[in-house]
């Protein structure tokens, strides 16, 4: 498979997408006025505890306090609890016995901010490099499930072994997948940056009593590279020379392997358009997916859950139904693995997939749904299909999805999706006037609207209007307003 990055760089953003095959299945986009804080140490402090929700909020110098659940919280040596009765073996300390208010301690960002939700914190931390994961909290050693030799795995398991033992026993890691085959030295090394950054992380914290950021993860381009080196990229395509520049310079320090696939594009033509990125991008915001056979899908994301319907459309298929179903539903699978990658998708999904009857076509389309997920860096889940022929999945959601990104609630329908009819708001206006003409001792009305409520007043409502005025015994004067929408209106009393 051939897999290749393209890098957009402005000065206001940077976008990097990822192609396979010359098919986009990725983006990512970083705002300089609104940077990603997932990865970054923070020195914060404690401002509540909520032992009703197991939880704590934590000010961590950002406009809106963090969450820190229990279950992201380090159990904590014996002498840290704050309570005095505690018998001698407690099993899990309720979290209002472990922090307090203005308690200061270390918490690593998991979560972005998304919506109205502060950013989700944890004290586990973990500091990623190119072959390995310091945790500096614990012992364990673990080995990424990717290295499939179990003799590379027990070759990689007694390497970290013996060069941790040249360091420092209490830290743990984990070895990356970039790691399948790499020699002592250069694992030292990774090993001794990683303890040398930690232990930089550990000073800064020390030297501040205010609650602020200590160690702030790299920016985007580079920590795409960071986290895609396993991965086999053909090809890395940069629009700036500058940043073309410093990622070689940080390629040929750890990833030396990529450094000669990296190329500074100098055409006028923009790195997007030229292999139809930007297309791809405004067919991601739709609200519909078509598929080749004819048919398509429909994402709907809501607050709590995103829905994807899966319809045949115009695809009749040549056989049976079943088969039409079945094949639909084979290529909806791979198109709403792509389109989970590509959206940014997370949270609770559910998937409609059109009704199968026989239980092998069912999980057909699952392990189609699986495999096609194999390559989405974010972790899934995926249940079998219900009773009711929905199947329920999680991806893992660490930043906001796509459309939060680029977009906004609409202005007009409030997000609804929909807006009342003009013939709706003409109604409206009619119980308006009504109310207006039996509050006030009005002479005359004047109503203002948009464009198309006052032609259907004028139109297909005139007779209704005609008899109301009539009835109200006050004249009704009409008047267009431009910057009105369709559902706004006013009724003036002159």
């Amino acid at each position: 498979m051939s897999a290749e990055l393209l890098i957009n760089i402005t000065p206001q953003e940077s976008r990097v997408a990822l192609l396979e095959n010359g098919v986009l299945q990725e983006v990512l986009i970083e705002r300089l006025s609104r940077r990603g804080i997932v990865g970054n140490i923070y020195k914060g402090r404690v401002s509540r505890v909520l032992p009703g929700m197991d939880a704590a909020f934590i000010d961590i110098g950002l406009d809106k306090s963090a969450f820190l659940h229990a279950s992201d919280l380090t159990e904590p040596p014996m002498e840290d609890l704050h309570t005095e009765d505690l018998p001698k073996k407690q099993p899990v300390p309720q979290i209002h016995e472990v922090l307090y208010e203005g308690k200061q301690l270390l918490v690593q960002v998991i979560k972005d901010p998304l919506g109205s939700k502060g950013a989700r914190l944890t004290t586990y931390i973990t500091l990623p490099s190119r072959f390995l994961v310091l945790m500096p909290d614990n012992q364990t050693l673990g080995i990424s499930g990717k290295i499939e030799s179990a003799e590379e795995r027990e070759r990689l398991r007694a390497l970290v072994l013996k060069v941790r033992s040249e360091f420092s026993e209490q830290f743990g890691f984990i070895v990356r997948t970039a790691a399948d085959g790499i020699s002592e030295e250069s694992l030292r090394q990774d090993m001794q940056f990683l303890l040398r950054l930690w232990s930089s992380i550990e000073h800064s914290a020390a030297a501040t009593s205010q609650a602020k950021l200590v160690y702030s993860d790299l920016p985007l381009v580079l920590r795409v590279l960071r986290d895609m080196v396993g991965e086999p990229i053909q090809k890395v395509l940069i629009d700036s020379r500058e940043t073309a520049a410093k990622v070689c310079e940080f390629s040929q320090k750890y990833i030396p392997d990529l450094a000669s696939h990296i190329e500074h594009y100098p055409g006028e033509r923009p790195i997007f358009d030229l292999h139809g990125v930007e297309e791809e991008i405004q067919k991601s915001l739709q609200r519909k997916v078509p598929l080749k056979s004819g048919g398509y899908l429909i994402v709907d994301q809501t607050e709590a859950m995103t829905t994807i319907d899966v319809n045949t459309g115009g695809f009749v298929g040549s056989r049976n139904l079943e088969e039409t179903i079945f094949r639909t539903n084979l290529e909806a699978a791979q198109a709403i693995a792509r389109q989970l990658r590509l959206r940014n998708l997370g949270g609770i999904i559910i998937l409609d997939f059109i009704d199968m009857m026989q239980s092998d076509h069912k999980q057909q389309v699952i392990k189609t749904l699986e495999k096609a997920l194999e390559k989405d860096y974010a972790k899934t889940y995926i249940s079998e299909v219900s009773p009711l022929g929905l199947v329920e999945m999680t991806r893992k959601r660490t930043r906001e999805s796509l459309e939060h990104v680029l977009c906004e609630s609409c202005s007009t329908c409030n997000g609804r999706g929909y807006i009342k009819t003009a013939e709706t708001v003409c109604y409206e206006i009619f119980r308006e006037i009504l109310r207006a003409v039996r509050q006030f001792d009005a002479k005359e009305l004047l109503v203002l609207a948009s464009q198309e409520v006052i032609d259907r007043l004028l139109d297909e409502e005139s007779d209704s209007l005609a008899e109301l005025q009539e009835f109200v015994s006050v004249a009704v004067r009409l008047q267009v307003e431009a910057l009105y929408n369709q559902e706004q209106f006013d009724v003036v009393l002159l």
